[in-house]
């Protein structure tokens, strides 16, 4: 008969070989990850640079007076076109109009002292020849004519000043353009040279000023030098969100670098025909990025970044995930360029890689199957 403590003690030593040949037992691999694959696809890939820009008019020009006096006319519409030599204000012309008057009258008084004294100088030459007369006086008359020569031509600069003054009472257009807000009213004194009547600008065409990093001025130096570029080379995006029609080329660039912000300013020419460019108007100039053209895309979702640098996830033929590192270009909405690292038809991993590491097993399939088996096997 067994005594009942050694078949106790039996049946833990049987239970213990048990629990170690368990232990002993390898665990299996672990299930492929599902993900969702997208093939790295070659596009024409067109993007712009984007710069903050100013509309400018190529030609605007402050009115003001050059001479003084009180307004007495206006002959225009505030916010019109006007047309070059259109009269626009007037100075009171009265005090201008009887300078004028006057220096002819000083004029006319010259030339009859010039005609008198030449009467002279021919009588005393004549009376001269006969022996009839002093040397001396002869030399006094030829002296009298000369000096109403002078006074002549005196007389003359004085017409011509008082002529000009009485013109410059009368403002004119210099050139075609869109007339502002008068910043004068009718009886209003000005003065000369310092009161500002009113600003003039041409609209057709605009100019569109924006600053480049002096890094970039030879790709602009060169856009300058083309004899022709693409209509889509300079697109322009109006304050309202909506793009310009025109097309525009490079009208200037800027002499020099600015030093304090190693910048240069640059000015796009555009048409105006329908008058939507204002002078002062906020723009946004989109330029052709010269890396645009074919190239390869993924989806913007499969990237990755780490200290820096850019990763995706591709899919070789042992269905092992590696971890690629590439060059980014600019993103296109939900699609990015990638300038180096891959090639087209690379299997790129979209979803799903948060649980990747380096050699990982996956399984491609739909996004909703992801966490099936992983719950399964949770659930183990």
């Amino acid at each position: 008969m067994k005594h009942p403590f050694l078949s106790l003690l039996a049946l833990l030593l049987l239970a213990g070989c048990g629990a170690d040949q368990g232990a002993d037992k390898p665990a299996g691999p672990p299930p492929p990850t599902p993900v969702t694959l997208v093939a790295a696809r070659t596009t024409d890939a067109v993007y712009y640079d984007e710069y903050p820009a100013t509309a400018v008019a190529l030609n605007s020009v402050e009115l003001r007076s050059q001479v003084g006096g009180f307004i007495t006319g206006l002959f225009f519409k505030e916010g019109e076109v006007v047309t070059k030599g259109q009269k626009l204000y007037e100075i009171d012309r009265r005090t201008y109009e009887a300078s004028y008057q006057q220096a002819l009258a000083g004029l006319r008084s010259t030339q009859a002292t010039v005609q008198n004294a030449k009467l002279n100088l021919d009588r005393y030459q004549r009376l001269a020849q006969q022996d009839a007369i002093a040397g001396q006086i002869v030399d006094n008359a030829a002296t009298a004519y000369a000096t109403a020569q002078a006074q002549v031509a005196q007389a003359r600069a004085a017409v011509s000043l008082a002529r000009t003054d009485l013109s410059y009472s009368t403002i004119t257009a210099p050139f075609t353009g869109r007339i502002g807000i008068s910043q004068v009213r009718l009886g209003s004194q000005i003065s000369p040279g310092t009161t500002l009547l009113n600003t003039i600008s041409a609209e057709d065409p605009m100019g569109v000023d924006f600053v480049i990093n002096e890094t970039d001025l030879p790709r602009f130096t060169a856009l300058q030098a083309a004899k022709s570029n693409p209509d889509s080379l300079f697109r322009l995006q109006l304050s309202d969100g909506t793009m310009y029609q025109q097309s525009g080329r490079i009208k200037a660039i800027a002499r020099g670098v600015e030093q304090q912000t190693a910048t240069v300013q640059v000015r796009v020419e555009f048409a105006n025909p329908e008058r939507r460019l204002k002078d002062g108007m906020s723009t946004v100039l989109h330029v052709l990025n010269r890396q645009s053209g074919q190239r390869i895309v993924v989806p913007y979702k499969a990237v990755t970044d780490q200290m820096g640098e850019s990763f995706v996830y591709i899919v070789g033929d042992s269905s092992k995930a590696h971890q690629q590192k590439v060059q980014l270009g600019p993103q296109l909405r939900d699609q990015i360029v990638v300038l180096e690292g891959l090639k087209e038809g690379d299997q790129v991993i979209t979803e799903g890689f948060q649980r990747l590491r380096e050699g990982s097993p996956v399984q491609a399939g739909p996004p909703e199957a992801a966490g099936a088996p992983t719950a399964k096997a949770s659930s183990r």
